[in-house]
């Protein structure tokens, strides 16, 4: 903690609440101040700089500083700086948007809502699966499944629909009307012997006995990322989305593709959805929709879910939901120009290219000592850590190893992310293979730094021994 009162750190710590932070020991330690970024890098204040391997929080698809974001929201700043869509009002950039996310979609869509984050648009789908069913005379059908380890937010309706304990603990979550099934995390989760393909049919297996056990007239929606992101980078076995499908056309239950980590390019595909081969009924966009440079998301919603929400909304007479920013113009600007760029640079092929070498570099690390598993596609990756390659067993407690190798990274200057043992990258699209290398060299030191410290005290007590 700096001693200066009047520090930005000791202001931070006196004024501001962190997310995603123990507030106790941000007290003692504070925060590291970010002044400025350029590309894939970041600056501190000290004048360090950083690779920001995680694109910010997975979403600076462009890279920092990208002079036409900046010109485009200056443009429309100085046009029109804010409006509204409530009753009936528009403008030029939320239907120029609107438009080029519909028309964009792998799969065919009707209408495109807007919100603010990623927590705000789940929250919204689920408002509007709730609306719908009862628009349809089936006020029943309520429920949502969603699973374990997955991510979809934080607000109280998306939170519930996340499926990590500690946006449960405490906030008295998840609410009644969300189940959790299995993750499909292989490595961790099959059986002894279990094929991926014989994991992947038990896992279906296990939804199909879920909705019969809930009542299939009950259930509204299926909701997944097409690959987990803050789960820690779980890739679903081969077949899973195939079977999980099978079984919610069997039903007639709805699917929501929650791309708001995976849309743009991120996994070597315009969308994850085409990665993986979901047919959604319902997509959800953030993050990389703007590169971040402003809060925008995004609802699309095909004819089957918007034609009862049509209806409803006629025999009530207003469709009873908003944002004072849904569909912001100068946000929805920047989204656009934000798209142009990725299409015009080609950054899904590059990512898919490059995405290639990453993977590639990051695999050479599976035979290091704290290696678990490594697993990714195109520009998204995680590494998991562990104490014993053996017994897969963790260091002191869940998420300390990883933590310690995060730190360490840090201090070579590759910021990332460790979700419990999971050490997370999801660089800027723009990366090349030559950064990608100083990232993985980087992350090989941080390993080796944190495999002495806690190696030698095992070593030295086995001496004694």
């Amino acid at each position: 903690m700096a001693a200066n009162p009047n520090s930005v750190e000791a202001r931070d710590v006196a004024y501001h609440l962190h997310s995603y932070t123990n507030a106790r020991l941000h007290q003692e330690q504070g925060p590291l101040v970010i002044e400025k970024g350029d590309g894939i890098y970041v600056e501190d204040q000290s004048g360090k700089r950083y690779i920001e391997a995680m694109a910010g929080l997975w979403s600076v698809a462009v890279g920092f500083s990208e002079p036409r974001l900046v010109a485009a929201a200056s443009r429309q700043m100085a046009r029109l700086p804010y409006y509204h869509t409530f009753t009936h009002k528009a403008h030029g950039p939320v239907v120029d948007l609107a438009e080029k996310l519909v028309t964009m979609a792998p799969v065919p869509m009707s209408k495109a809502y807007f919100t603010n984050s990623g927590s705000e648009a789940n929250d919204t789908v689920l408002k509007l699966l709730w609306y719908r069913s009862n628009a349809m005379g089936e006020p029943q059908r309520k429920k949502v499944i969603s699973r374990h380890r997955g991510y979809h937010g934080v607000t109280i309706a998306s939170a519930s629909l996340t499926g990590l304990p500690n946006n449960h603990r405490s906030f008295d979550l998840p609410l009644p009307q969300v189940i959790h099934v299995g993750c499909p995390h292989y490595w961790r989760e099959a059986q002894p012997d279990e094929s991926e393909d014989m994991f992947a049919t038990r896992l279906a297996l296990e939804l199909e006995q879920t909705i019969l056990a809930e009542g299939p007239e009950t259930i509204a929606a299926f909701i997944g990322e097409p690959l987990m992101g803050a789960g820690g980078v779980i890739l679903p076995p081969k077949g899973y989305w195939e079977k999980i499908q099978a079984v919610l056309r069997k039903y007639g239950i709805l699917l929501v593709a929650d791309e708001v980590i995976c849309g743009f390019g991120r996994t070597g595909q315009m969308f994850g959805s085409q990665t993986f081969a979901m047919t959604p009924d319902i997509m959800v966009f953030s993050k990389q929709l703007s590169s971040s440079y402003l809060p925008i998301s995004a609802v699309l919603i095909n004819d089957v879910v918007f034609e009862p929400i049509a209806d409803e909304s006629n025999r009530i007479g207003v469709l009873g939901h908003g944002f004072t920013g849904s569909g912001h113009p100068v946000a929805a600007a920047v989204a656009l120009e934000n798209i142009n760029i990725i299409e015009e640079r080609d950054l899904v092929a590059h990512a898919r290219e490059v995405g290639r070498h990453l993977q590639k570099r990051l695999h050479a690390l599976a035979g290091h000592r704290l290696t678990g598993e490594v697993r990714g596609i195109g520009l998204i990756a995680g590494i998991e850590l562990v104490a014993d390659r053996e017994t897969r067993e963790p260091w002191q407690k869940p998420g300390a190893l990883g933590a310690l190798v995060n730190r360490e990274l840090q201090e070579l200057g590759v910021i990332s992310r460790n979700m419990a043992d999971a050490i997370a990258f999801s660089p800027p699209l723009i990366i090349t293979e030559g950064e990608v290398d100083i990232v993985a060299d980087r992350l090989e030191q941080a390993m080796d730094r944190a495999a002495s410290q806690i190696l030698t005290p095992v070593l030295a007590a086995s001496a004694k021994r």
